[in-house]
């Protein structure tokens, strides 16, 4: 509340003019750690995007929904997929949403019953994903931009020719 002009005050409680500020000058990328074109791509760089953490949240809503046989760990496979749906978000320019982790159970086959050789095929790939990451990396690696870009559904329609989906 206002206080009366005969009260008297001190000169730390007048109030203050507020001092213009300018506006700021035009910004461009100078300094040694910023980067030029971009983030780098190529072998062993990964796939960078914004939030891919999050990935780690939405795989938890398939624990009930994973089809792990005997010999092979959850843990495993949820670290195997990450990268595959990361990839996929990335591509997109996004953080990762359902949809991209459904994909990459989808194509690695721990959501429908798979092929016998796709399971023989992953079994050793995903042992131990989720202690090395170079595993996780050969993992992804192994997923064309292509079928990246396919739906889940796609992908599921597709998951007879498995081997057509992935660099092999």
């Amino acid at each position: 509340m206002a206080a009366p002009e005969y009260v008297p005050v001190s000169l730390n409680e007048v109030p203050r003019l507020k001092e213009p500020i300018p506006a700021p000058g035009h910004w461009k990328a100078d300094r040694p750690a910023d980067l030029q074109g971009g983030q780098p791509h190529g072998a062993k760089f990964g796939s960078p995007g914004p939030d891919q953490g999050y990935a780690l949240t939405l795989a938890r809503r398939f624990e009930d929904r994973l089809q792990v046989p005997d010999g092979e760990h959850a843990e495993d496979v949820v670290a195997g997929c990450l990268g595959v749906a990361t990839k996929r978000s990335s591509l997109f320019g996004r953080a990762p949403v359902i949809y991209d982790l459904e994909l990459a159970f989808t194509l690695w086959g721990f959501l429908d019953q798979p092929p016998n050789e796709l399971v023989e095929f992953r079994k050793p790939l995903f042992e131990g994903a989720r202690h090395h990451y170079w595993d996780q990396r050969h993992i992804c690696d192994l997923v064309p931009d292509e079928t990246i870009r396919l739906t889940p559904k796609q992908v599921r329609d597709r998951l007879s020719d498995w081997r057509s989906l992935l660099f092999l």
